[in-house]
């Protein structure tokens, strides 16, 4: 099989995988996009591949945009405002990444970055469906 029918195929169980996720699997997903934008973007840097880096920083920027502008500031929770903060710091520091071609940055980004997704995707169930219906019932509330 050709590599652009593998990424066909991947692409195509990714559509489905997004289709049928909830919440939750799909901020795992977009936090699991990020690292590995930015894995490739360290490959790219290390063979001199810029315009790859470019590209492969472009998206792990957007994914934490995403990440960090779907927060519900609303609560004016801690975790909220921090997790906020912490998704800026590390857009800035892929940029100073960008600029200065620079692996321990990447590094660093990353670091920051796992033990969200870790702690993410240790959530309980019962701690998923309870912030489910509370959103629902918020929605509810405001129609």
């Amino acid at each position: 099989m050709s590599l652009k029918g593998i990424n066909a195929y991947k692409k195509g169980n990714l559509k489905q995988d997004i289709t049928h996720a909830d919440p939750h699997k799909l901020t795992l997903m977009l936090m699991q996009g990020a690292l590995d934008r930015m894995a490739f973007a360290k490959g790219s840097m290390e063979r001199k591949e810029y315009e790859a880096k470019s590209e492969h920083l472009s998206r792990a920027s957007a994914i934490i945009m995403n990440l960090r502008d779907s927060l519900d500031m609303s609560l004016k929770s801690e975790v909220g405002e921090n997790l906020y903060a912490l998704y800026d710091y590390m857009l800035d520091r892929l940029v100073d990444a960008n600029g200065q071609n620079n692996l321990k940055i990447m590094d660093e980004v990353i670091s920051l970055m796992l033990p969200i997704k870790a702690a993410w995707a240790e959530i309980p169930e019962q701690a998923k469906q309870e912030a489910y219906e509370a959103r629902r019932q918020k929605q509810q509330a405001v129609v």
